[in-house]
């Protein structure tokens, strides 16, 4: 007997534990309850004042509106993930230049753009490989708005480095005052895939994931 009603004891704190753990959260009708108890329970010689009374009110609605609000947030955020998703696909096959400063090598050669504000005197321009060494310098254009660089892939000693390595531009560039006129960097490759492991879907561009927030152009 006294093994049955300890193995009785203990499947019923078993099942208040696991009822207990399976509710985590306060729902707006155990707001109300509590609130309820409160009233009833109060004593009459202090009771709860008006005011205080009606924050307490207030707390409930806001907490009521949250919960709506949260919930609503939550869809929308998954609706616009979807459709960030469909219009990313538009984008494979497509030749694009996006705002980043990192490239793959391809075929012998990667393709970097940048931005200047204004005209610059002086452009300077180094390559690091993923492990940050420079395997590049150079000067570059210094044209207002758009200017390109196309790499062929070799190092300061004219070595040809392998395909498939990541590379990152660097541009420094001045005016004749000496003042910064870069406002970006850019890579150009081809769309070849959306990767949507994380909660804002990104393309993959010449084998480098870009947003697509960081698209400005299709070339082709």
């Amino acid at each position: 007997m006294t093994i049955s009603a300890t193995s009785s004891s203990t499947a019923t704190t078993s099942s208040t534990s696991s009822s207990s753990d399976s509710r985590t959260t306060l729902s707006s009708t155990d707001f109300l309850q509590l609130l309820v108890s409160e009233l009833q329970n109060q004593d009459p010689l202090n009771a709860t004042s008006v005011t205080d009374f009606i924050n307490q009110m207030t707390s409930y609605a806001n907490y009521t509106s949250q919960q709506s609000l949260n919930t609503s947030m939550t869809s929308l955020a998954s609706s616009f993930s979807s459709l960030v998703t469909l219009n990313s696909v538009n984008y494979i096959g497509h030749t694009v230049e996006a705002k980043t400063d990192t490239a793959v090598l391809s075929n012998g050669s990667a393709t970097f753009g940048y931005s200047l504000s204004s005209a610059a005197s002086n452009v300077s321009i180094s390559i690091k490989d993923s492990s940050g060494n420079t395997v590049w310098t150079g000067t570059g254009t210094g044209n207002k708005g758009s200017n390109s660089i196309t790499w062929d892939g070799k190092d300061s000693s004219g070595n040809q480095l392998s395909d498939g390595g990541q590379y990152t531009i660097s541009v420094t560039a001045t005016d004749s005052a000496g003042n910064s006129v870069l406002n970006y960097t850019t890579i150009t490759g081809t769309v070849t895939g959306i990767d949507t492991s994380t909660s804002t879907p990104s393309l993959t561009v010449g084998g480098v994931p870009v947003s697509a927030s960081n698209i400005i152009g299709v070339t082709s």
